[in-house]
């Protein structure tokens, strides 16, 4: 029985929503391409290791001598977690209308949830293929004039210069990639990749995809399958991919169980109340016969060094 209040009360059981959401059901892959780090103020700054941090150090030592020295190197990065959230109304007439049906608590918290997790998703997409971050030849080549749609485009080759670019950039060889999957079917589609199945009757798309990381000398390839609903309010739905088909990034990804590793980013995540689980609180609202589910998050997708990514366009 929810105790009736006009103060909002933390809830942790409906907080879990955050962290069992299903972002591969979804086709969400913000998480994955940028790694959440917990941080402990709003706003501060963070360490981390670019590509200046990687020197050569003079290791030539006289007997007898001391030894030369190097100290950790790491570079201090600004940051400020924003403040995301939405509420969802729950009114006493449809708790009472769905009681034998479902959890109406846990289903409004995970409807907030998913509408949470689109817009981070689409700020993701938004500064990861964005060519006002990746300009100049180090970062960005416009391979559109043998786009990845036609079937016979040496993506291969791209991809392969793409890898080299960022190693020879930044001394770390990138492990991952970053496409849409509009970009993935015109993959699956070329005529080389697919060439490198002699003797398969059959090629299946999970034989595929399974060997094309392989191919392609990509350990980590992330497809972003999520949509959203681009219509306006009162407007027919009119379904449109959060990544682009424009667009395929190259990148080494930041290692999830170390801080200090090189790599493309992070979502900085602080949590005023918890330190750990996203808020999510309900309050009472009488003039309405409502409870309110109040979720929010402060979190900031930070990209550490964009030298770690080289941004390919692969379609006009």
């Amino acid at each position: 029985m929810i105790q009736q209040s006009s103060y909002a009360v933390p809830r942790e059981d409906l907080g879990v929503a955050f962290h069992e959401f299903d972002n591969a059901a979804e086709g969400f892959v913000a998480e994955q391409v940028l790694p959440v780090m917990p941080v402990r103020k709003k706003a501060a700054t963070i360490s981390v290791i670019t590509r200046t941090n990687i020197k050569r150090a003079n290791t030539t030592h006289a007997n007898g001598a001391v030894f030369n020295r190097v100290n950790l190197e790491a570079s201090d990065l600004a940051y400020s977690c924003m403040d995301y959230g939405l509420e969802g109304q729950l009114t006493d007439t449809d708790r009472e209308n769905y009681a034998n049906d479902f959890d109406a608590e846990m289903e409004t918290t995970e409807s907030v949830v998913r509408k949470i997790k689109v817009e981070q998703e689409i700020r993701v997409a938004t500064a990861l293929f964005n060519t006002g971050t990746w300009t100049g030849s180090d970062l960005y080549t416009d391979v559109s004039g043998a786009p990845w749609d036609a079937a016979g485009s040496d993506v291969m080759g791209h991809v392969a210069a793409a890898i080299e670019k960022v190693r020879k950039n930044t001394g770390v060889t990138p492990d991952s990639m970053l496409i849409g999957p509009v970009t993935l079917n015109n993959i699956l589609g070329n005529t080389a990749i697919k060439a490198r199945f002699p003797g398969i009757g059959v090629l299946t798309y999970d034989v595929f995809l399974a060997n094309l990381g392989g191919i392609l000398n990509i350990r980590n390839l992330y497809v972003g399958k999520g949509v959203y609903d681009s219509g306006r309010e009162g407007q027919a739905f009119a379904s449109a991919d959060i990544f682009s088909d424009d667009y395929a990034l190259i990148f080494k990804r930041q290692n999830g169980a170390t801080k200090a590793a090189p790599g493309l980013g992070r979502i900085l995540l602080w949590d005023p109340i918890s330190g750990e689980l996203t808020p999510v609180e309900l309050y009472r609202e009488e003039q309405t016969k409502s409870d309110i589910i109040r979720c929010n998050q402060f979190c900031e997708e930070k990209i550490f060094d964009e030298y770690f990514g080289h941004l390919l366009k692969v379609d006009a």
